[in-house]
């Protein structure tokens, strides 16, 4: 039983993969279990993961344990610190009782996060714009739609009350009857004057006139109190 590579160096957050070669004389299809080991300053060892021969693939939050037997891949999935330290696979045969073989020692190296240097982010941000200026064009295109609004609105209610005014504006027409006086004149022929008849029973002149009334008008206040005064 082997493991590789022998060393390994990665930061935090990264995923470390180590393989272990299982190489058996006489492979008859027996069941057996492989078993993935940790130690921490030459402490006593502490089981981290286990896979069978024929599970295809086991996964935890931590681990990852991939089957491509005779080979096997462990993935130590976002990498910490505390991590660090030496790994080594055990194989567990079932067909022969107790018997436990060990592989070599791999060591981890966990080292801290690489920080961002101030000049490294605008290279960052050419390729993808960031959050700010994502909400900054979202903040202008909502600014852009209230003021949309407000005019639209504006324009709605002048229109409105101009309409409302006009309509005010408006005289109301008032129906009052009126009586209109006049002098009646009558005008004789100017003819020679006929001396009166002596007869005692001769009947009065009586003379007829035609009266011709205005068609009647829609009276506005104005001329209600004319015709009034």
């Amino acid at each position: 039983v082997t493991i590789f590579p022998a060393v390994l160096t990665l930061p935090e957050g990264d995923k470390a993969t180590f393989f272990c070669n299982i190489s058996m004389e006489n492979d008859s299809g027996s069941e057996y279990s492989l078993n993935w080991y940790k130690e921490t300053n030459h402490s006593q060892a502490q089981k981290t993961a286990e896979i069978s021969r024929y599970k295809p693939m086991t996964k935890t939050e931590k681990y990852r344990l991939i089957n491509h037997a005779p080979v096997f891949e462990i993935e130590i999935l976002n990498l910490h610190q505390n991590d660090s330290g030496s790994y080594y696979c055990g194989l567990i045969t079932f067909f022969e009782p107790d018997k436990v073989m060990e592989s070599n020692r791999s060591q981890l190296i966990v080292t801290a996060a690489p920080q961002m240097n101030a000049t490294d982010e605008p290279e960052m941000e050419e390729g993808n714009p960031s959050e700010h200026i994502k909400a900054m064009l979202l903040g202008i295109l909502l600014l852009a739609g209230v003021v949309v609004l407000l005019i639209f609105g504006f324009l709605t209610f002048t229109y409105r009350r101009g309409v409302t005014l006009q309509k005010e504006e408006k005289p109301p027409v008032v129906s009052i009857s009126t009586v209109d006086y006049g002098v009646l004149e009558f005008q004789r022929d100017q003819h020679t004057p006929v001396p009166p008849r002596t007869q005692l029973n001769t009947p009065e002149q009586t003379e007829y006139a035609t009266i011709i009334f205005p068609e009647e008008k829609p009276v506005t206040p104005e001329r209600g109190k004319k015709h009034l005064d």
